[in-house]
């Protein structure tokens, strides 16, 4: 392990932070650096490389010569996370993923995970330019992660829509204090997506002058601090009222769609992936509530099937308007609206081969972040809220210096997919207009 020391990584690392620096005692400042090794060997060649005088003459890098907490750490969270991804892929729902993914694009997906990775922190930016001059690799602070020895990775490329197939439920996305940023609308214009914003009042100025006003719909009412809630169930009524069988709605901060196959993550450049979601949903009968997961959660080089069943469903949401719920309270109402649709006896659906660019919470000002976030006890109040509501699922537990709900969904797993009556499927692919450019 070395320790040469922050700042933001994966998602995960950032979570991990205040434990790396309560558990090490050294001030954590500096982006870390993620150094993978494809192979046992690759490793051993890194071990030798290190021992060098050249490395250990550097005043600012620190060479532990015991095994770090750190990383053991995060070796450890790495191991819980991949048995959980492969319990949820070995259920007994997601075992028959291939009998429900007809006509359905192409899905492949198998397990290149490196062999070994260890985390890099470091003391000063000196050490950071010394130790990238010795490696010789450009390593800056947006560089999240290396391959020793280097390697050309590709990570991302386009899909590419020959055919144009827009959504055929309409696009909601609730907005609060993001008019300048407006992640989710510009993705959505670049994709050429249709889609309406919805506002409050006293905001309806600032977003039209960066926003066609005929996408702009205005709430009839404001400040209710309430989080997203009424604005939520005011989109409900709305696409109820225009006639529709469904709705998406969609978080304000979403950066980007991707397409998740052979190990690559293509952004999507139109809004097929939406059309391809919703024609799966309407094969069923029984899904109340689908989504599309985020991409950050979706290792590239992991195992996963094209979809999980019976889970919670966040932030990029496709909704049965017959429903007899509606949002409520204050905190986690994506879970709590999951939960009872799962109890219900319906299902819901969480695709992985179609992703979304959620950005990380409270990361950006607006939305929540003011309202709702930053006036909790290391938001002790949205675990307790989701554990009074369903306590026979949802525990609290102290994680990553916060405390968050756990969810124990096992209880669902009997809950099965229905056909809609009269749908008869070829047992082949279709790509729905998407071409994938490598």
């Amino acid at each position: 392990m070395i320790l040469i020391e922050n700042g933001s990584f994966y998602y995960e690392l950032n979570m991990i932070l205040p434990i790396i620096r309560e558990k090490i005692k050294i001030k954590v400042e500096i982006p870390p650096l993620i150094i993978h090794f494809l192979t046992k060997d690759d490793l051993n060649k890194f071990s030798k490389f290190i021992s060098t005088t050249k490395i250990n003459n550097l005043k600012n890098i620190v060479i532990e010569k015991k095994t770090n907490i750190v990383n053991l750490f995060l070796q450890n969270n790495i191991s819980k996370k991949s048995e959980k991804i492969n319990e949820l892929i070995n259920s007994g729902n997601n075992k028959k993923w291939k009998k429900l993914w007809k006509e359905m694009p192409k899905f492949f997906q198998q397990n290149i995970q490196n062999y070994k990775s260890i985390l890099v922190l470091f003391k000063t930016k000196k050490a950071k330019r010394l130790f990238s001059k010795i490696i010789d690799e450009k390593i800056t602070d947006k560089t999240r992660f290396i391959y020793f020895p280097k390697i050309e990775v590709l990570r991302w490329t386009n899909c590419i829509c020959k055919k144009i197939l827009n959504p055929i439920y309409p696009i909601y996305i609730i907005s609060k204090g993001r008019w300048e940023s407006r992640l989710t609308s510009k993705t959505l214009e670049y994709m050429k997506v249709p889609y309406h914003i919805v506002v409050e009042p006293q905001e309806y100025d600032n977003y039209a002058a960066v926003i066609n006003p005929k996408k702009i719909k205005v709430l009839p009412f404001s400040n209710l601090n309430q989080g997203g809630i009424p604005a939520r169930n005011w989109v409900w009524e709305d696409s109820l009222k225009n006639g529709y069988k469904r709705h998406w709605i969609l978080d304000d901060n979403i950066r980007g769609f991707y397409r998740l196959y052979n190990n690559k993550k293509y952004y999507m450049t139109n809004g097929n992936n939406f059309y391809v979601v919703e024609q799966f949903v309407d094969r069923f009968k029984n899904i109340g509530m689908a989504g599309m997961h985020y991409q950050y959660f979706i290792a590239r080089k992991g195992n996963y099937p094209p979809f999980y069943l019976n889970t919670r469903i966040y932030s990029c949401i496709l909704l049965d308007n017959s429903l007899p719920f509606r949002w409520r309270g204050k905190y986690n109402e994506d879970t709590d609206l999951s939960l009872r649709i799962l109890k219900s006896g319906l299902c819901t659906i969480l695709f992985n081969a179609l992703l979304c660019g959620k950005i990380t919470t409270m990361v950006m000002k607006g939305g929540n972040t003011e309202e709702v976030y930053k006036k909790t006890n290391n938001r002790s109040e949205f675990a307790e809220s989701l554990v009074e509501q369903h306590p026979d699922v949802t525990k609290k537990i102290w994680r990553y210096g916060r405390w968050h709900h756990q969810v124990d969904y096992s209880s669902f797993k009997n809950n099965k997919l229905i056909y809609n009556d009269g749908v008869k499927l070829k047992n082949k692919n279709k790509e729905y207009g998407m071409v994938l450019y490598d």
